[in-house]
């Protein structure tokens, strides 16, 4: 009986840090949504949606170190709950960036509108993408999807540099859209981070089915 009951919150643990997961992904949807839109509304969301964010992450350290002490779990066990404490903090930092994606919507509002030669919605959904692949190996307890994600962030860098160099070269260019230009060039890189930190959660997944660091190669030999 005590087993099944310490594997059922396991099963909570996991069902809230999903629950926690999804609110970071809509974070960086509507962030990424208010910038392209140049929406005060949007932006009032994503703050409420950090709120959220903030206050799961800590109902979920909480749990996983009440799991630690009491329970003192082994092997794949205890991999899972300290992936779970990792993966938790990589999500609050994604609601983090999305607040930073939201901050410099507010000041590109301020100034006349410009078309910029980055495409910021492939990059969003991109970034996206990587998030949604990480949760799901998570979800799913797949090692190779989750190197999957960690292949794809070589991608959204290469988005990130390209969106640097044709802003600068848009400085130059035309220095009266210095303001929007820099502007872009903070949100491509928050962006950036954001894609670093789904990485990060598919690295610690691995850590929890394979027992292995990866953080310092790309892949590793499958099981």
């Amino acid at each position: 009986m005590p087993r099944i009951h310490f594997h059922q919150q396991l099963a909570e643990l996991k069902d809230k840090l999903l629950a926690m997961a999804a609110l970071a992904q809509q974070s960086v949807e509507t962030a990424v949504d208010a910038y392209l839109q140049r929406d005060r509304a949007l932006c009032k969301f994503v703050k409420q949606n950090e709120a959220a964010i903030n206050t799961a992450q800590r109902e979920l350290d909480e749990m996983a170190y009440e799991l630690l002490a009491k329970e003192q779990p082994m092997a794949i066990d205890l991999r899972f709950i300290l992936a779970v404490i990792k993966i938790n903090g990589d999500l609050e930092r994604i609601g983090d960036q999305s607040m930073g994606i939201s901050k410099r919507t507010k000041d590109a509002i301020t100034h006349e509108e410009v078309e910029l030669p980055v495409d910021f919605a492939a990059m969003g959904e991109f970034a996206g993408r990587m998030i949604r692949s990480a949760v799901q190996a998570l979800l799913d307890g797949d090692a190779r999807l989750a190197d999957s994600v960690r292949e794809m962030d070589d991608e959204i860098d290469r988005m990130n540099r390209l969106a640097h160099s044709d802003l600068l070269r848009l400085i130059q260019e035309k220095p009266d859209c210095t303001q929007q230009a820099m502007i872009g060039i903070l949100v491509a890189r928050n962006l950036e981070r954001i894609a670093d930190h789904a990485s990060n959660i598919a690295t610690d997944v691995i850590f929890w089915i394979r027992g292995a660091d990866v953080r310092h190669q790309l892949s590793m030999a499958m099981d």
